[in-house]
């Protein structure tokens, strides 16, 4: 008999990759004065969260149609993050090389997920 190894969320590599950028923004954004955390901030670090937090909502879904759903609303997610990003960044509220990781590693979500959806889509029969 062969045992199956049971896919857990952290068997994801989009969800990693989307909790760990989530944090470093975080702990960014924390340290920003009232004002800027309170204009951009919150939108910034809603918006990064709802990557990994959709991700696991999907994950936890029953049906295909529901967790692709929740997967496309991150992958959505990552596109809102780009742009609070550029906002960050001509603002002068990251510094360039905060704002090139993020950048890089907000290019890199939309293929994992995507990845996610079609592995979801090939093998889920309903």
């Amino acid at each position: 008999m062969v045992d199956k190894k049971h896919f857990t969320l952290n068997d994801i590599e989009g969800y990693k990759a989307a909790l760990k950028l989530s944090n470093y923004v975080w702990n960014i954004v924390s340290g920003w004065s009232n004002f800027e955390r309170d204009t951009v901030g919150k939108q910034y670090a809603r918006a990064i969260d709802s990557i990994s937090a959709n991700l696991a909502e999907g994950f936890g879904r029953y049906s295909k149609k529901d967790k692709i759903n929740f997967y496309r609303y991150a992958r959505a997610s990552v596109y809102e993050c780009l742009d609070w990003n550029q906002k960050s960044k001509a603002r002068k509220l990251i510094s360039p090389e905060q704002y090139k990781y993020i950048f890089q590693e907000l290019q890199t979500l939309p293929k994992l997920i995507n990845g996610l959806i079609k592995l979801t889509n090939d093998n889920l029969t309903k």
